[in-house]
């Protein structure tokens, strides 16, 4: 894919930006781990405050970068705006919170014989990030913001339909005062992160993206013995049991399945709900689905944009004709309009069967498949057969059934009665083939640094 700003609502080539030259990437490769040992020995104090100031640039910056998101990956604008706000409250958490994630913690001397012991969190160095177009800022910010605060040196390798939004990171963090070097976009293909990863300059990776992406960078991780973060696909199950309230679950329901256009890992995505309340929930949803206005991402009332990339609709078509082929019901959408750029309706599918592909995989795109259940065991045994494990989400007011759910569900995260969502103030990732390791909230400021235990003698 050539690195190009390419409109989504219009097909259009807006922008075309060369690819860096081998030169020019062992040039920046360079920078990056001069600047790790330099950067490793600022204060807690002057990161915190550089952060602080990248949220200040940010905001400043809020209304022309959201129309940069979306000219580049379609979401409406309003969409993103809210990633932009959500950027700048990641970096104000870890400005506020970062300093007493790296506090020395401290143990039991007594017992291991010492005058004192403690744990004390240090950087590793250079770590690259391998980001996804869906949500261009935030993916990547998710990242950047606890690594900077903990002395990492970042180098962000973004989607090549992105790189405004890629170019734009690395002079928010320069704007705010962090060191030139500390944080750097690569305007490279996909083929040349192996020769970044295995670079010894490069100590560690984050990815979120694809299974197979995650599967290379996994393997190129091992053998390098490095360690590496993954964020992959997810295929939410969103269950809803007869004590919710409906109309709540139905507005959510909506909201988790086209948030961003449909194009996020933990959309939720398939709908699991009890027989007793299956018809009012389908005659509901649908209603709800079929009255969102599909549109211009810059207009006010538009409330899907177009798909990101051609190839990304043309996927999402695949998967809706593969089912609907096997005997799947189209309550609404199934059909892309007859219109310029890659836009694709809200859809609602029932009979879903092990037979069709989107069954097993994750459909990207604003593509719901509604299952009837007769209990919260089957619903879990159904959601729990699929490869992915990232978000889940139940609707229900039955404290056996959440306790259920919450013991039960297979996933790295477990949402009730509200949308499956980030936040930097608590943990983010998956588990089976969504991915390991974890995003936000202290644990992901320290899947980059080293715990290094520290034992000092009585004679000291």
């Amino acid at each position: 894919m050539a690195i190009a700003t390419t409109d989504p609502a219009t097909g259009e080539v807006l922008r075309s930006f060369d690819e860096l030259t081998p030169e020019q990437l062992d040039e920046k490769l360079a920078r990056a781990a001069a600047a790790a040992v330099e950067y490793r020995l600022t204060s807690v104090e002057q990161r915190a405050g550089w952060l602080g100031r990248a949220a200040d640039v940010l905001e400043k910056d809020a209304g022309a970068v959201s129309r940069v998101i979306t000219t580049e990956m379609g979401k409406t604008l309003k969409a993103a705006q809210e990633e932009v706000a959500k950027c700048v409250r990641g970096l104000r958490f870890y400005s506020a919170e970062g300093p007493g994630f790296l506090r020395d913690q401290h143990g039991d001397a007594e017992s291991v014989g010492a005058k004192q012991t403690f744990v004390t969190y240090q950087p590793i160095g250079v770590v690259l990030a391998v980001m996804p177009w869906n949500l261009p800022l935030w993916q990547a910010m998710r990242f950047a913001a606890p690594a900077l605060m903990a002395g990492n040196v970042g180098i962000l390798k973004h989607a090549s339909n992105v790189p405004q939004c890629a170019l734009y990171m690395e002079q928010l963090f320069r704007e705010a005062g962090f060191p030139a070097d500390a944080f750097q976009t690569l305007l490279i293909s996909a083929r040349r992160v192996e020769q970044v990863l295995r670079d010894d300059r490069v100590a560690a990776a984050t990815l979120t993206g694809s299974e197979p992406a995650g599967r290379s960078v996994a393997t190129i991780a091992g053998q390098e013995i490095k360690k590496v973060v993954l964020e992959l696909g997810g295929s939410d199950p969103f269950i809803v049991m007869p004590s919710t309230d409906l109309e709540r679950a139905t507005e959510v329901a909506v909201r988790a399945r086209t948030l961003n256009n449909g194009q996020s890992c933990i959309n939720g995505k398939r709908f699991f709900v009890h027989q007793d309340i299956a018809e009012q929930f389908l005659e509901k949803f649908t209603a709800k689905m079929a009255a969102l206005v599909v549109g211009d991402p810059m207009d006010d009332a538009t409330d899907i944009g177009p798909l990101a990339t051609e190839s990304g609709r043309a996927d999402v078509e695949a998967y809706v004709d593969d089912a609907v082929g096997k005997g799947a019901t189209v309550l609404t959408g199934g059909k892309r309009p007859d219109r310029p750029g890659w836009f694709y309706p809200p859809t609602v599918l029932t009979g879903i069967t092990p037979q069709m592909k989107m069954f097993h995989e994750e459909v990207f795109g604003p593509v719901a498949q509604v299952f009837t259940v007769s209990s919260l065991e089957e619903a879990l045994k159904i959601a729990n057969g699929h490869p992915y494990g990232l978000g889940s989400n139940l609707w229900s007011e039955d404290p056996a059934e959440r306790e259920l759910f919450v013991r039960d569900v297979q996933s790295g995260m477990a949402f009730i009665n509200g949308n499956t969502t980030s936040y930097p103030e608590i943990p983010f990732g998956g588990v089976k083939r969504s991915g390991y390791g974890r995003e936000l909230s202290d644990l992901g400021m320290r899947e980059f640094m080293n715990a290094k235990t520290v034992w000092i003698g009585q004679g000291a």
